[in-house]
């Protein structure tokens, strides 16, 4: 079994500050920017950064869904860490300063991959297709902060 990470990043127009906290507000920027592939979103504690547990589904492809349910920390600044009780899956935010009035927002996601031919496929597609997941999070993240 070998550890599958996938990786997305993108160049918003708005102060890191501005975006991290937009990022860590799990009520309300965060529940409004997920694309279709999430379904079931719910703040079950906190809300804001640290301290929040949320949870969704991922329909990851048309058959696989994950049931997530995500702690998040903060462990330094800048940086949002969402470990999901149900699987190995680790998702780390990090917003760093990009220039004048723009931020960079750099989330990756790692996880323990089957063996064998599954796990091949898994290492294989699965990156690319979080990625694209990812990509439109961002996209409508970067929308919605933007305005």
């Amino acid at each position: 079994m070998a550890q599958v990470e996938a990786t997305t990043e993108r160049v918003v127009a708005a102060d890191a500050e501005k975006v991290f906290d937009a990022l860590a507000d799990y009520r309300g920027t965060r529940a409004k920017v997920l694309p279709e592939q999430f379904s079931e979103y719910e703040v079950r504690e906190g809300g804001d950064g640290e301290g929040t547990l949320v949870h969704w589904r991922l329909q990851a492809t048309s058959k696989r869904v994950r049931d997530c349910l995500l702690e998040v920390t903060e462990p330094t600044d800048g940086e949002l860490v969402e470990k999901d009780r149900n699987s190995s899956m680790v998702t780390v935010w990090r917003v760093t300063p990009a220039g004048e009035g723009a931020s960079r927002v750099v989330v990756t996601s790692t996880w323990t991959g089957a063996g064998g031919i599954g796990g091949f496929f898994e290492r294989t597609f699965a990156p690319k297709g979080l990625g694209r997941i990812y990509d439109a999070l961002l996209a409508k993240f970067a929308a919605e902060v933007e305005k």
